[in-house]
């Protein structure tokens, strides 16, 4: 597989699941893009997704993971920016649909909320599924 960019992301309660995902990631043949938290010292996860959201805007890379205690704060503050469709994770099957019917190019996942090994199978469902398009595409069309 020809090596896809992957921006990765979090705040200081995900730095340690971060760099867990991107050990997994870089181990797959993906090129990791860090764009923080760099340590455990407090941040705000509003800068964090907003960063995120403009690599990808840029073209950066395609797809993005984003990290906070439970996904949800960062999960809203991504959904923000537009272009940007963050779906919170905590089971394959949703990692699956929000790529196939939401075209989701950013997954979100709790570090305090769910195990690792979850995690990485969500991520890995995440990035080989591919968005069906259809009927669906005319609601996420409607997105912006």
């Amino acid at each position: 597989m020809s090596q896809q960019k992957i921006v990765i992301a979090s705040d200081h309660a995900g730095f340690d699941f971060k760099a867990s995902l991107k050990e997994t990631l870089a181990g797959q043949g993906y090129e990791v893009i860090d764009l923080g938290a760099h340590n455990t010292d407090s941040v705000d996860y509003p800068d964090i997704a907003a960063a995120l959201a403009g690599a990808i805007k840029q073209g950066t890379a395609e797809r993005g993971v984003l990290i906070c205690g439970t996904g949800i704060g960062i999960s809203i503050a991504a959904n923000r920016h537009a272009g940007i469709r963050a779906a919170l994770c905590h089971d394959t099957t949703g990692a699956r649909l929000s790529r196939q019917h939401n075209d989701a190019n950013v997954i979100v996942l709790g570090a305090r909320v769910t195990g690792i090994e979850v995690a990485k199978d969500c991520l890995a469902t995440f990035l080989a599924t591919p968005f069906e398009g259809g009927r669906h595409g005319r609601r996420v069309d409607k997105m912006g």
